[in-house]
């Protein structure tokens, strides 16, 4: 069983010439935020949003199969789903397609709480064997392929049992936009060893700065791990606080050129469902306005790995684990569960 839970923690960032990405998925939703970051540059934000941001045309499953949330239940779940038009982590690997003509690579739930006190970012496994709804049972992100967004939230609501609120995507071109406006980050790796990639890189326990070239390859990178992907799982949360703690700096929020460039960089390469424009990201970044010291991020568990009757190396789920998720969620609870690893 494999469980990885960790907080934001502040480092500063130094230079860099380009992005990596995969955690892209979660930094999506910081940079929707940063749409409405300044009031007073709300106006020529927002319509850079809306003006390239693309839409799902589907995004969303028939309303009649779908969880509904309890009258109380007020908090916020977002799919995030990354993408990589060069083959995320390897061209060979057969990928299923996102609406953009990418790879799915990453998955994501981000919940927010009813009290909306902390944001949790929930990291899933791509080879974790579920029940994808109609298809009978598939490596979770084989939805993608047999039934694009609409069932990929199916998947997710009926695996969880929760409502998803919000779906975005984004590519990795986006990603590069953002990091290259931040200037780069400096990541924190929690890996025991030292390893080196198909690149030539070579990364040492604890924090370094990293280029866009290196941390592309940090977050791509699994040959080395006895657990494979689960320890990419783990480097790509790693850089994941890097970039939100660099992104929510008050120098960087207050920086209105800085936030113009995020957005212009970005936005042409994000996809979101239609619910999710320039008012809905106002509210959700009023929402998590309060969230920055507050993120837990954690791997839904597994219980262990083998090959499916048809000879894919999957992970099998920790049902007890994900009865407690299910739990979690429907309290909006999962910042206390995440903190109980």
């Amino acid at each position: 069983m494999t469980y990885e839970v960790d907080h934001v923690r502040p480092r500063p960032a130094r230079r860099g010439r380009r992005a990596a990405w995969i955690v892209v998925t979660a930094v999506a939703v910081v940079v929707l935020g940063l749409v409405v970051a300044s009031v007073r540059y709300l106006n020529t934000l927002s319509n850079t949003y809306e003006s390239n941001a693309q839409v799902f045309v589907e995004s969303f499953p028939e309303e009649q199969v779908r969880p509904v949330k309890a009258e109380h239940d007020e908090s916020i779940n977002i799919l995030l789903l990354g993408s990589d038009d060069n083959g995320g982590s390897g061209t060979t690997e057969d990928l299923p397609r996102v609406p953009q003509g990418g790879r799915s690579d990453s998955m994501m739930l981000i919940h927010v709480p009813s009290d909306r006190e902390s944001m949790q970012v929930m990291s899933i496994p791509r080879d974790l064997w579920v029940e994808v709804p109609g298809h009978g049972s598939h490596k979770i992100n084989a939805a993608l392929s047999l039934g694009g967004i609409p069932l990929t939230v199916s998947t997710i609501e009926s695996l969880f049992q929760v409502r998803v609120d919000h779906v975005a995507a984004v590519d990795m071109l986006g990603f590069i936009g953002v990091v290259d406006a931040l200037g780069g980050v400096t990541v924190n790796s929690g890996y025991d060893h030292s390893f080196t990639t198909e690149q030539g890189f070579t990364f040492h326990p604890g924090w370094q700065e990293m280029t866009s070239e290196e941390a592309l390859s940090f977050v791509r990178h699994r040959a080395s791990f006895p657990d494979g992907d689960l320890q990419r799982v783990r480097n790509q949360q790693a850089f994941l606080r890097a970039v939100l703690y660099e992104t929510l700096t008050p120098s960087n929020l207050r920086n209105p050129a800085k936030v113009q460039e995020m957005v212009e960089t970005f936005s042409p390469h994000l996809t979101v469902d239609e619910t999710l424009d320039a008012g809905a990201a106002a509210a959700l970044r009023w929402n998590l306005r309060d969230t920055s010291e507050s993120v837990d991020m954690l791997t839904v568990p597994t219980g262990g790995s083998g090959y499916s009757e048809d000879g894919q190396w999957i992970f099998y789920p920790d049902e007890q684990a994900m009865d407690d998720i299910t739990e979690a969620l429907a309290e909006s609870t999962l910042d206390e569960y995440a903190n109980s690893l």
